[in-house]
C-alpha cells in the first residue's frame, strides 16, 4: 500500500497557473506508475495524466494536453502536475494515484489514492 498526500491546490483566475505536488510513502516509489485524476462537481472521476516508473513516458487526456505537465522525482518520492493556461472547466478535486504496475492510463491501473486537493478556476 502507498500513502499519498497532495498539496498545491487553490483558487486561480482563468489563464493562470498552479502546481500540484504529491508525496508518496510505503512501497518503493521508483517501481510504479503515478497518475493524476480529477472529479468535477456532479461528475465522475476522470484521468488527467500519468507517468511511468522511470519518468520517461507520460500520457495526457486530450483536455489537458499541451497545458499540463506531469513529472516525478524518484529521489524525493514526489510527483507533480504543472498546470498552465487554466480554464474554468479545469475546476475539480484533483487526486494523486499510485499505480499497481510500472505503467497505467486508466483508473483500474491505480490502486492507492490521495485525499484530493481542490482546484478552482474563476472566469
Amino acid at each position: 500500500q502507498v500513502h499519498l498526500v497532495e498539496s498545491g491546490g487553490g483558487l486561480v483566475q482563468a489563464g493562470g497557473s498552479l502546481r500540484l505536488s504529491c508525496a508518496a510513502s510505503g512501497r518503493t516509489f521508483s517501481t510504479y506508475a503515478m497518475g493524476w485524476f480529477r472529479q468535477a462537481p456532479g461528475k465522475e472521476r476522470v484521468f488527467v495524466a500519468s507517468i511511468n516508473w522511470t519518468g520517461k513516458s507520460t500520457y495526457y487526456s486530450n483536455s489537458v494536453k499541451g497545458r499540463f505537465t506531469i513529472s516525478r522525482d524518484n529521489a524525493k518520492n514526489t510527483v507533480s502536475l504543472q498546470m498552465n493556461n487554466l480554464k474554468p472547466e479545469d475546476t475539480a478535486v484533483y487526486y494523486c494515484a499510485a499505480g499497481i504496475k510500472t505503467w497505467g492510463t486508466s483508473e483500474s491501473d491505480f490502486g492507492s489514492w490521495g485525499q484530493g486537493t481542490q482546484v478552482t478556476v474563476s472566469s
